[in-house]
Parts: C-alpha cells; structure tokens; sequence
C-alpha cells in the first residue's frame, strides 16, 4: 500500500493528505508524479493532467482531491519542470508527448482522459496525436497556436525568454538573470500580473514556482528550454492537430485570459466536430484555479455526460 506523500516539502499539505506521490524512470531521466486510485467503483476512465509552462503537478491543487472522487487521478510534472529531472537536452513537444505516451502506458496501463493546460494542452494534443488509442478523452485548456512561439509560454515568461536568448550565450550573464527571476517577491509580481483572483496568488501558489528553480541544473535547463523555443520543430501546427482529432474534445478558455486571448478559441472552434468550445466568463489564463468549483463541476460533467 502506498504511503501518504511526505518526501517534498513543495507538495502542498492537501495534496499529501489526499494522493500519493511517486518518483518514474524514463530514459534514464527522474520524473515526478502524484495519484489517487479514485473510488472502487468508478465509471469513468483515469484522469491525466499535465500543467503548463514553468509551472508543476502542484497547479493542480484545488482539481485533483475533487476529481479523485469519482475517477483514478493522475498528474506528472514534464521533464524539465517541477520536481522532474532538470535534464540537458532540447526540449519540444515531441519529446514531452513521449514522455506522456510512456507514462500511460508503462505506468497507468489503459486508455485515459487527458487534461492539459496551455503548453501542457500542446503535449496533450500531440500526444492524442500520435497515440489515439491510449487516450479516450481530451480536454484543453487554452491551447495557443503555435505559429508564434510567443504564444506558447507565459506572457511574462515569453518577454523574459526573448531577453534571455541574448544572453544565453553568457553564462554570468544569465545566471544573474535567473537569481532575479527566481525571486518570490518577482514571481508573486508576475503570477499577479496573470491571475484574475487576486486572493489565489497565496505563499502556496509562489513556493511552487519557488521552489524548482533551486533545484541542481536548473539555470541549464532554463537556458536548453530558451534555446530549443527558438527551433521550428518546438511545436506541430496546431490547427493541423485540431483538424486532424480523432477523440472528442473539450476546449475551455476563460474569457479575461490576459495572457493567450480568446480570440485564438475561436480560429480552432470550427476546425473539427469532435471540438466543444466553452468559453468561461469573468475568468483568466489560470481558469482551473481562479474558479476550481466551477471548472472541477465542468470537467466531471465532461467525464461522465450521462
């Protein structure tokens, strides 16, 4: 029987109480996951969820005790983030959605119902992609269009990488850059600067930012994600993803999104008729935490329509 988590102090105390944590192998490389079984009489397949740019499993802190009531409950941190492995290689959606693919089905074992938010919502549909029969269901939250790599991280993470990819090449340079970044009062500024509800910007939301960046490598691995968001090949076409969907698929965004506006939900709405588009009102970039009652009801209802 697995025991409560209590190896990272980075896990928040509800996480701990209510999953499990476990650390995963793959390609030689420590990856990070948290779980629950979810009831012995669940309906519904497991829920994966992967989080976005620069953040880690523990975004999920209001969803994952909620969902985990009615279905078997997974979330990972990507290679290069949380408290994953802070690997030096070049990082893209195609090594990520491999990592997921490998997940479901060395760690989980069956087809899931696959959550992604922002940059984790491109690995979620690449790997839909390529691997349709190890995912049943699919839900996006915000998906930015890959065209313009700008788009695919944080607006503040995006400004602060085109700084960075002058200095790269400076080690000085960029690690006293990072020393600047890594700060919690700069880190509650910006996660201020993208939130919509003030009060969720709390010393548990920062410390899980905070608290990665200390991690051995973690200024190398800033520099491989700055490099590898410069190669063409980071990211598919996303409309060529979208068309292409062979599972239904939920797309949410929040209409105040500050940081990859609504207006891109609606260049995919119409793209595939597996596409359901939701589009929540009064909420940003960070809608699963902004309003979790609202959106954990939205994703239950998604799981099980019946």
């Amino acid at each position: 029987m697995p025991q409560p988590l209590t190896l990272l102090s980075s896990l928040s105390s509800t996480l701990s109480e209510t999953g499990y944590q476990r650390f995963w192998h793959w390609r030689g490389w420590r990856i990070r996951y948290w779980f629950h079984p979810g009831p012995a009489d669940a309906t519904v397949p497991p829920v994966l969820l992967i989080h976005g740019f620069g953040a880690n499993l523990n975004q999920w802190r209001h969803n994952l005790p909620a969902l985990s009531q009615v279905a078997p409950v997974y979330a990972i941190d990507l290679l290069g983030f949380g408290d994953s492995e802070k690997a030096a290689t070049l990082y893209g959606a195609e090594i990520w959605a491999a990592q997921i693919a490998d997940f479901i089905q060395g760690v989980i074992g069956q087809p899931v119902a696959l959550v992604g938010h922002s940059l984790g919502a491109l690995v979620a549909l690449t790997t839909t992609h390529h691997h349709p029969a190890w995912v049943q269901q699919l839900a996006l939250l915000t998906l930015p269009l890959g065209a313009d790599r700008e788009d695919l991280v944080a607006g503040w993470v995006a400004a602060l990488a085109l700084r960075v990819e002058s200095l790269v090449a400076n080690p000085l340079l960029m690690r006293s850059l990072f020393r600047v970044v890594r700060r919690p009062s700069f880190l509650r500024r910006a996660l201020a600067g993208i939130y919509t509800v003030a009060e969720r910007v709390d010393d548990d939301l920062v410390n899980s930012f905070a608290l990665p960046t200390s991690d051995r490598g973690a200024a190398r691995t800033l520099c491989y994600l700055v490099r590898s968001r410069t190669d063409p090949s980071f990211s598919p076409s996303i409309k060529d993803l979208v068309t292409a969907l062979t599972v239904p698929t939920l797309l949410l965004w929040g209409d105040q999104d500050r940081v990859v506006p609504v207006a891109q939900a609606q260049a995919l709405a119409t793209l595939s008729p597996l596409l359901t588009t939701e589009v929540l009102p009064g909420v940003g970039h960070c809608l699963y935490d902004e309003t979790d009652a609202d959106f954990n009801q939205r994703v239950l209802a998604w799981l099980n329509p019946s």
